[in-house]
């Protein structure tokens, strides 16, 4: 298995789409939290149809907007991509930055069961003032580690840890293996770790791009749907704050400077994220990744490229 990760805007979904066009048995599996939601184009720089002509780029557009999309699910779909690549005797790349996917894959995440009724209760409670904060005291006592790993204002993360913490009576911290516990699972990770001003130019170049492209029409298509966006979906890195201006609490400028802001914060949590696995090796630079990854992918027996 290989893969290619870094943060966001560091120019990991281009590179995958140049080898997967050069090397005919490359096939890209996105680890993607966000493009896996069809209608969310512009906002996630999903590639477009035109760009994926001749490339089979997977797990890009599995669910609706107003449906819920987790890692299980994830998971459980990645899991029949990869078999089905293998049947093929293709090769699998996974392109993304989502750490948690990203980990589910390549170390066997054991994902937690699901408990609904116990869900509704909670997300009913996080849906009051201070609710949050009362779920968040909740899990410090019954799971002070699971509690340790999380922001105390995230209230997703900390509803799900109750689900499972409450619905297995397990608490939610020890579901699974250890953070890159087997780091002896076959996978070849490369990662861009851009210099960080280069890094935070790329990010704001194409924020306004986005911006420029029609995000604001696309997220005004979503929430003006009768049938709305799932609260995962309406946290995807942007939308959040492009909604609050759509609903009047902001200004298009304090929208654009906030999601630039919190735009760098997700890109250091994702570097510290993948920077904690061993496995990976790293490269200032997207062409210096790309050489690494042609260098691999010509190194595999009986891997022609398609100007061979």
């Amino acid at each position: 298995m290989l893969a290619l990760v870094g943060p966001t805007a560091s120019g990991k979904t281009q590179i995958a789409m140049e080898l997967a066009a050069k090397f005919d048995r490359l096939e890209l599996v996105s680890i993607d939290s966000m493009t896996v939601y069809r209608l969310m184009d512009v906002g996630t720089a999903k590639p477009g149809q035109k760009d994926l002509e001749g490339i089979r780029y997977h797990l890009l557009d599995m669910v609706d907007p107003w449906e819920e999309y987790s890692v299980y699910e994830f998971q459980r779909d990645a899991r029949l991509v990869l078999n089905e690549i293998a049947e093929r005797k293709g090769i699998a790349l996974l392109v993304g930055g989502t750490g948690l996917y990203y980990q589910a894959m390549v170390d066997g995440l054991v994902i937690p069961g699901r408990w609904p009724e116990i869900r509704i209760e909670l997300e009913a409670i996080a849906g009051t003032e201070q609710g949050v904060a009362l779920l968040y005291e909740r899990l410090r006592k019954l799971d002070p580690i699971g509690a340790m790993k999380m922001q105390p204002t995230n209230a997703r993360r900390i509803v799900r840890a109750l689900e499972v913490t409450l619905g297995s009576g397990k608490p939610f911290s020890e579901h699974g293996p250890g953070l890159f516990a087997d780091s002896a699972k076959t996978v070849q990770a490369v990662g861009i770790d851009l210099p960080r001003s280069l890094l935070f130019e790329r990010i704001e170049r194409r924020l306004d791009h986005l911006l420029a492209s029609g995000w604001t029409e696309e997220v005004a298509n979503l929430i003006n749907d009768p049938r709305g966006a799932s609260r995962t979906a309406r946290q995807a890195l942007g939308y959040k704050e492009i909604i609050n201006f759509l609903e009047g609490n902001s200004t298009l400028e304090e929208a654009r400077l906030e999601i630039l802001s919190r735009s760098k914060r997700f890109a250091k949590r994702q570097l510290a994220w993948f920077r904690r696995d061993p496995r990976i090796a790293w490269f200032n630079t997207a062409e210096s990744a790309k050489i690494e990854l042609v260098s691999i992918l010509s190194s595999i027996a009986k891997f022609p490229s398609s100007d061979q």
